[in-house]
């Protein structure tokens, strides 16, 4: 239970820090809210303080951040300054979308990526020759044009998968979603597959899997018990930021394949400067990253204990 709180309260310090990072990176990039709210057209000075005063730009910057964060923590995200509509409405209507395309990925990279670097480290030969092969030739197509390939071949060419839009219900949403999060996910299973390969060959090389031979333990024990889940904790930290990574990432994606998720609303919001959008898609990011984060430290201290002896002694 130390060991959590210590890391809940590492989480919130974090949260804390980059909103007020993620706030004041806004108002200190070229131009002012008020600039792009007119867009260029020309405007008398009572109108233009009436849009400050609108959007409390006159108040000193602490006091727009409380603010901010205030109406954060109450849920309440602000207003988009282009279409006038409520940020969290926004969010919440193109959430879903992302938050089930970073779940198939998630799902496709510990499952093929740990699957087949567990493959080519526990056997040699022609199974492990093919896994390094595509693992070279994954982490090598960059995910965009993993997108367009996938798209012309298993879409317009075969049409066994549709290529845009995110569909209805759970099955029609996975079908939807299937080129997507394999384009999404490509460049990670490969690069997890290479490190637990390496990881399990230089687990096999230690003492204790040695005296686990030496003993006569059976091979299935020692692979298993012995080497692979020994193997876990750097495998897990690559793991952690690649799945991490995978809701930054997956803006591209959505734009290529059309889907109406958080990505696509992000490179709206870039282009038309709506301040409040990108600040809440910035902040929820975060959140993503320190939530999994958070998961990762736990998932250390279940595969190894020590982990979670030195944390609590800490």
């Amino acid at each position: 239970m130390r060991y959590l709180l210590m890391r809940l309260m590492a989480l919130v310090l974090v949260l804390v820090v980059s909103s007020f990072v993620v706030f004041g990176a806004m108002y200190a990039a070229p131009g002012s809210p008020e600039s792009f709210l007119v867009q260029g057209r020309t405007v008398s000075p009572e109108v233009l303080a009436s849009i400050r005063a609108q959007y409390s730009l006159d108040d000193p910057f602490l006091v727009r951040y409380a603010d901010w964060l205030g109406g954060v923590l109450t849920g309440d995200l602000g207003r988009s300054l282009t279409t006038q509509q409520d940020v969290a409405s926004l969010l919440g209507s193109r959430i879903p979308t992302t938050i089930c395309l970073a779940l198939f990925a998630a799902v496709l990279i510990v499952v093929l990526g740990v699957g087949l670097g567990v493959v080519a480290g526990t056997r040699e030969g022609i199974a492990e020759k093919l896994v390094v092969l595509g693992s070279n030739l994954g982490f090598a197509v960059p995910t965009f044009f993993a997108a367009l390939v996938l798209m012309a071949v298993f879409g317009s060419g075969l049409g066994w998968f549709p290529v845009h839009g995110a569909g209805s219900g759970f099955l029609d949403r996975i079908w939807h979603l299937t080129l997507p999060a394999i384009a999404l996910s490509l460049p990670s299973i490969a690069v997890v597959a290479r490190i637990t390969r390496t990881a399990i060959r230089d687990e096999a090389e230690s003492e204790h899997v040695t005296m686990a031979i030496a003993r006569g333990l059976p091979r299935r024990i020692r692979v298993w018990r012995h080497t692979v889940r020994n193997s876990m904790l750097p495998v897990t930290t690559v793991l952690g930021t690649h799945v991490a990574g995978l809701v930054a990432g997956a803006f591209v994606i959505e734009y290529a394949f059309t889907l109406d998720g958080v990505g696509a609303l992000l490179v709206n919001a870039v282009q038309r400067k709506d301040f409040a959008v990108v600040q809440a898609i910035a902040l929820v990011m975060v959140l993503a990253f320190g939530l999994i984060n958070l998961l990762v430290d736990l998932l250390y201290a279940v595969i190894d204990p020590r982990v979670r002896t030195a944390g609590g002694r800490r």
